[in-house]
């Protein structure tokens, strides 16, 4: 592979592929109802490696319930969450899978909404909070310019990776996803312009809402 892969701190960095399905109530931020994991790692003799995959049913509040649209959309029903873990259990139980010492960046479809979910749901996932992001979108436009949009079925398509049975489950999706991103490195090594992490970071990375500088007030009024 190219000069990115073998770039020391591409080489110590754990990605995490990560996607919520979460439900959308009135007045409220999207609440999460899924979470998939999957760690990926670029060992230089061996090529992309699993580090690990978790998912998990995450049960909704009661203003948030699992409505007809959500089951239409993800096949997600509202009795599947009876026994489902509360967030503060199942992001707790993700968050203790990041390991203190060692380098991560989160990897998603349109990043924004990962973070999202994630800064709401910071006291129970702390660690994974600081955690900042590569989005696919802008490495993809960068990457493959000229497409019609950059929606995930889009990405399929283009690199002809089959679209899951099962769409819109948070452990298909981030399948999927991962099969994009590896198919996006791939692209950036042949194109050779993107020389080292810190170029993959400037062309798609995002901050985690948790590292950003609080914005202090002016003015009280």
């Amino acid at each position: 592979m190219g000069s990115l892969t073998s770039d020391p701190a591409f080489l110590a960095t754990t990605f995490g592929v990560i996607d919520f399905e979460t439900t959308t109530p009135a007045g409220h931020p999207a609440q999460p109802i899924e979470v998939a994991v999957l760690a990926l790692r670029y060992e230089q003799e061996g090529g992309w490696v699993e580090a690990g995959r978790t998912t998990s049913l995450i049960r909704p509040p009661e203003f948030a319930p699992v409505t007809s649209a959500d089951t239409a959309q993800s096949g997600l029903s509202p009795e599947q969450f009876t026994t489902a873990p509360a967030p503060s259990e199942a992001l707790g139980a993700l968050d203790r899978r990041f390991a203190a010492d060692n380098r991560y960046l989160l990897v998603a479809q349109h990043a924004a909404t990962e973070a999202n979910v994630i800064h709401h749901q910071r006291e129970h996932c702390p660690r994974l909070a600081r955690i900042d992001y590569l989005d696919t979108i802008p490495l993809a436009k960068r990457l493959v310019p000229g497409l019609e949009n950059y929606k995930l079925d889009t990405l399929l398509a283009h690199f002809s990776i089959p679209r899951p049975a099962d769409r819109h489950r948070a452990y298909a999706d981030v399948d999927v996803t991962a099969q994009v991103f590896v198919r996006l490195i791939d692209a950036a090594d042949r194109a050779g312009d993107l020389h080292d992490l810190a170029a993959l970071v400037k062309v798609a990375g995002r901050t985690a809402k948790a590292n950003l500088p609080t914005q202090e007030h002016l003015f009280d009024l």
